[in-house]
């Protein structure tokens, strides 16, 4: 069989010209998608707490404290104990043993509370003048309102109309202190108007039940609904709203000085 003898064909030298790498195409740029812009958060106002303590909490142990003498003076009037601290006149007969006299104070400690708080308190002009202005001015009004209205139960009407626009007067002056005291203002009378409904129903022979002078023979309910219900609702509360406002500046001062 012949050889073929023929030399393989020679390598050719690699060519010196530079291999062009092929263009790429410009990527065309994606729009960017919006982001919603998170609203800004309200800055709150750097300086002291204006909302002062919750209500029921502060008002807890004034109330249990004014219970504890709404069933002491009952306790001391159904035994007949010493006239003169357990009166049965109407009214009390402005015994010194009464839940009455404890309105200044509960003011004066409810005022030393929002003071240690923080709580800011208006001018003592205003927590003081308004009230006395609104109380002197509201029982005159009543009282010269009175001596034209024809009647008891018109009278105590018309009181308790003023009544209850006095202790809005009252409330608007401070009412993060007017807050507190309306609660405990209700705290106290409630009892002591639910002590009168049984007074009278009994006829127990204390200040709860006695009628005021000249007042007219009525059925027990309608009595209590005029002599009980109404004035502790609405006179007593705007005298305990008044009365606390215009001592609590006290309070507020020493409770705010302690907090120094």
């Amino acid at each position: 069989m012949p050889i073929d003898r023929r030399s393989p064909p020679a390598a050719r030298p690699p060519s010196r010209t530079p291999v062009r790498a092929p263009a790429s195409r410009p990527v065309a740029a994606r729009p960017a998608t919006a982001r919603p812009v998170a609203p800004a958060r309200p800055v709150r106002p750097a300086g002291p707490a204006v909302r002062g303590p919750k209500v029921l909490p502060l008002v807890l142990w004034p109330a249990l404290i004014t219970l504890a003498v709404t069933v002491l003076r009952l306790v001391g009037e159904l035994r007949g104990w010493a006239p003169d601290y357990f009166s049965r006149l109407p009214g009390g007969g402005l015994s010194p043993l009464g839940i009455t006299w404890l309105a200044p104070l509960v003011g004066i400690y409810f005022g030393w509370r929002l003071g240690r708080a923080g709580v800011l308190a208006p001018h003592p002009i205003v927590t003081a003048g308004v009230p006395v202005l609104a109380a002197s001015t509201g029982g005159l009004v009543a009282l010269l309102a009175g001596r034209l209205a024809k009647g008891w139960t018109t009278n105590l009407a018309l009181w308790g109309v003023v009544s209850v626009l006095v202790a809005a007067v009252v409330f608007a002056c401070w009412p993060a202190l007017g807050r507190i005291l309306l609660a405990y203002a209700y705290a106290a009378r409630i009892p002591v108007a639910m002590v009168m409904a049984l007074a009278i129903w009994r006829q127990w022979g204390t200040h709860y039940d006695a009628p005021p002078p000249g007042y007219p023979p009525m059925w027990p309910l309608r009595r209590w609904l005029w002599t009980g219900l109404l004035p502790q609702g609405t006179i007593w509360v705007a005298w305990t709203l008044a009365t606390g406002m215009i001592v609590a500046p006290l309070g507020h001062w020493a409770g705010a000085w302690r907090r120094r």
